[in-house]
């Protein structure tokens, strides 16, 4: 059995300026980005992609800076409206007080969708096109942000079995060894999706599919880990036996895979959308 690490959640204390561990992984999830976006320029079909549809490191920072606006307002607003609409319902005030904690993963990823939109109709790029640019950029910021959840040790995990080897015990959640819940979603979530996606889109694909594909594998990864997560506390287990998570990764699962079928039905409109 494991104790949790008693890791101060201030990484870097100046005087009356504190920066935060949690902080410091959703830098490194934007560098991440950067980079992998800048690398993404050499794929297909980007790397021969013509004006007015051609891609550039500019159009990779202001995606990313639209995409930050979108986790932070959706992550918010989302986690307001999935997990405690009656609370935020009698105080209104209290959805901008963002250090108390509280971002919903699918309120965020609505807030980039909305991002998508918005750079697609502002930049006369198709939004599929958009949206498969993205989708293989985005597991890595996960995985960061699991880092920050385990440093931060919250978000635990499920009662384990005493003899699990790696069963840990979180302060705050009792005496008796949890799954360590953030792990398992850095690696499905982060890592093995990441893996999956990057390989899957470095060939020309469909228009849709990639972004289709992240859709379906985050959803399945994200219902997988929720077994082992511990439910929010005000919420428990919902219908079915299952979790808030679990039931907002249905849809996903659910138009990922539909998306995925139908866009692989749809002729191959890419090179000839690239030729005008």
């Amino acid at each position: 059995m494991l104790i949790h690490p008693q890791i101060n959640p201030v990484a870097l204390q100046v005087g009356p300026l504190a920066i935060h561990w949690y902080g410091l992984t959703y830098l490194a999830a934007f560098a991440l980005f950067m980079w992998l976006g800048n690398l993404r320029l050499r794929h297909q079909p980007f790397v021969s992609i013509a004006e007015p549809y051609a891609w550039t490191r500019q159009d990779v920072e202001d995606i990313l800076f639209l995409g930050v606006m979108g986790v932070i307002l959706g992550g918010r607003i989302g986690y307001c409206l999935f997990y405690k609409p009656g609370y935020y319902f009698s105080h209104p005030l209290e959805v901008f007080a963002v250090w108390q904690g509280g971002m919903s993963f699918h309120g965020g990823m609505l807030g980039v969708i909305g991002s998508m939109v918005w750079f697609a109709l502002s930049r006369k790029k198709p939004f599929w096109q958009v949206a498969d640019f993205v989708a293989p950029c985005v597991p890595t910021g996960l995985a960061a942000g699991r880092v920050g959840n385990f440093i931060n040790g919250e978000l635990w995990g499920r009662l384990a079995d005493p003899s699990l080897p790696w069963g840990m015990v979180f302060r705050g959640a009792g005496d008796l060894p949890r799954h360590p819940s953030q792990v398992y979603q850095f690696l499905l979530e982060g890592l093995l999706l990441f893996s999956l996606l990057w390989l899957y889109a470095r060939n020309e694909r469909r228009p849709g599919q990639v972004a289709a594909m992240f859709l379906l594998g985050y959803g399945v990864f994200r219902f997988i880990a929720e077994f082992f997560r511990e439910p929010d506390a005000h919420l428990g287990l919902l219908s079915l036996g299952m979790s808030m998570g679990q039931w907002l990764c249905v849809p996903m699962m659910v138009v990922g895979l539909g998306l995925w079928w139908w866009f692989g039905r749809q002729p191959p409109l890419a090179k000839t959308l690239l030729k005008k």
